[in-house]
């Protein structure tokens, strides 16, 4: 009708919490890593968020896909440090190559040299 004015309801506001909050874990995750590896546990939430944030359609999602991708690379860098810490680990404990107490001590010295003993002043 002439004279009136059609409404229409005003939109949903754009839900991108989810992918907002991957990004940040799987950045987070990465920084992470060079604490003593913490950093893998915010990179697993990352990624699941991700995920979900993906698997709604969510309008954010180059963010979503950026925390994925962060995440992702976060457990997969942490692994593989995980893996090679504890071959070495155990190449030291093996006792046919390393019989005695001291011979393991002094692979574990070679190789893990940032274990070295500090003395206080």
């Amino acid at each position: 009708m002439p004279g009136y004015q059609t409404y229409a309801p005003p939109s949903a506001p754009e839900r991108t919490g989810l992918a907002r909050a991957a990004l940040v874990l799987g950045i987070v995750g990465l920084v992470g890593l060079v604490l003593c590896f913490a950093g893998m546990i915010p990179a697993l939430v990352g990624l699941v968020l991700g995920v979900v944030a993906l698997a709604r359609g969510t309008s954010a999602r180059g963010m979503a896909v950026g925390g994925v991708v962060c995440s992702a690379l976060a457990l997969v860098v942490g692994g593989i440090a995980i893996f090679w810490l504890l071959s070495k680990a155990a190449e030291c404990g093996d006792r046919s190559h390393y019989p005695d107490d001291a011979a393991r001590q002094r692979c574990v010295e070679r190789e893990f040299p940032f274990t070295d003993k500090t003395t206080a002043p």
